[in-house]
């Protein structure tokens, strides 16, 4: 088993998965004793430059892919150049004023003194953003919905319903956190193949994203051709962050929301979701393209 650990974390380093004794009950059957594994859930704070911005609740795991991913499609950075460094460390539940056995960590990163300026100009205050991802939004300019939209591609065309139908098909067997514990969310990057190449995971939707992006930009691949799968719904933050960052087609397990249609359409991203085989829904075509 991959990064479990017993039912209480170990107090410095928080684990991805966790066990706890349970009783399992069954209308027809006799109560059993079971040992199931869980997600953790910790508290992550962002520091830019000494300044607290953020505190995520989330996967203890890539968080220097999390940190430039949410730096880039948050708008704090511009390139993953402007990052000059990164300190990942756990912080003791005690330390941090937390309950016992809630330990977090804190990512230190250090960024150009253009972006940190900008940042102090526009600083608003995020916090627990695994379940709806515009908390602490100071006004409706906040949202930062507007933004150019992406050029017309050749090869967005390709992501056609055989090309997202065998990524999501290729997605599951990467999922290897979600195969121990459930309830974890995963971002994937796909070839014009269908091939899946990376697999991040995380409890929350957004986070996972954000670290994909972060691992995309960090290995100079977000302008390549290709596409972002993702194991949940379609809401328009992560239609959003994918267009923010050049990202020109996504692929979602679950519906959309029509905000997300909408962005997609707005910023020419090719948006599929309800993607179960054999079936998918194109609800947006991409730059260029006619919904067809």
């Amino acid at each position: 088993m991959t990064d479990a650990s017993a039912c209480s974390m170990t107090p410095s380093t928080p684990a991805a998965l966790t066990t706890c004794e349970v009783r399992f009950h069954h209308a027809e059957r006799a109560v059993v004793a079971q040992s199931r594994v869980l997600a953790n859930e910790v508290p992550i704070a962002l520091v830019f430059n000494g300044i607290s911005h953020a505190v995520m609740m989330g996967t203890p795991l890539d968080l220097e892919d999390f940190a430039i991913g949410f730096a880039l499609s948050e708008g704090i950075i511009d390139h993953a150049s402007d990052c000059y460094g990164i300190d990942v460390r756990p912080v003791d539940a005690a330390a941090a004023g937390l309950p016992a056995g809630m330990n977090g960590m804190q990512v230190q990163v250090d960024i150009s003194s253009r972006c940190f300026a900008r940042l102090k100009d526009h600083r608003r205050s995020i916090s627990g953003r695994t379940g709806c991802g515009v908390c602490g939004v100071e006004s409706f300019a906040a949202l930062d919905l507007s933004f150019d939209a992406l050029p017309a591609r050749d090869w967005v065309s390709q992501v056609d319903l055989s090309t997202v139908l065998t990524a999501i098909n290729n997605l599951p067997a990467l999922q290897t956190l979600n195969a121990q514990a459930g309830a974890i969310h995963a971002a994937g990057w796909a070839t014009l193949n269908g091939q899946v190449h990376e697999v991040i995971e995380d409890v929350g939707r957004h986070n996972a994203l954000d670290k994909l992006l972060g691992r995309l930009a960090r290995t100079d691949r977000l302008g390549q051709p290709g596409f972002v799968v993702l194991s949940s719904r379609g809401s328009h933050e992560l239609v959003r962050k994918c267009a923010k960052l050049g990202i020109g087609a996504l692929a979602t397990i679950s519906a959309p929301t029509a905000m997300g249609v909408h962005m997609a359409q707005l910023t020419g991203l090719r948006f599929w979701g309800l993607c179960r085989p054999p079936q998918a829904t194109l609800y947006a075509a991409g730059a260029g393209l006619p919904l067809a």
